[in-house]
């Protein structure tokens, strides 16, 4: 069965913007000083857009939600192998919000937490592109 050409292109967007915020949290980092409320950020957002990529490529719809488990046990569900992938992003989940607006309470997180969380991200990542065809990673 040859994949639907739209649906390869719908997949591809998905991971190209993931791979932006890979980046970005790659430029956050290596700023003097580093934005690291803005790396976590970039973290879970690229751990959401390699699930939803996945989701995406699977023809599974998915709510408009930040929640990094109930996103990945949707992937679970069509391939349990990202199972403890997505447990170890699960915590990313509230970096979605947590840095991004005034009046939350004041929270601290390291270098070395968000270099950890960016590790997580790629790894997930590079687990979900390993579980798609050739034809929808991005060039």
């Amino acid at each position: 069965m040859v994949p639907d050409p739209e649906r390869i292109i719908q997949v591809r967007l998905w991971f190209d913007k993931a791979n932006q915020d890979l980046r970005a949290m790659g430029v956050d980092l290596a700023a003097n000083p580093p934005l690291v409320g803005d790396a976590a950020f970039h973290a879970q957002q690229a751990a959401e857009k390699a699930l939803k990529g996945f989701l995406t490529w699977h023809d599974k719809p998915f709510a408009k939600t930040h929640d990094l488990v109930a996103i990945g046990n949707a992937c679970i569900e069509i391939d349990a192998t990202l199972a403890s992938f997505v447990r170890d992003a699960g915590p990313l989940t509230e970096y979605a919000w947590r840095f991004r607006y005034p009046g939350e309470p004041e929270t601290q997180i390291t270098p070395e937490q968000v270099r950890a969380s960016e590790l997580i991200a790629r790894k997930l990542h590079e687990a979900v592109l390993q579980r798609l065809p050739p034809e929808v990673k991005p060039g």
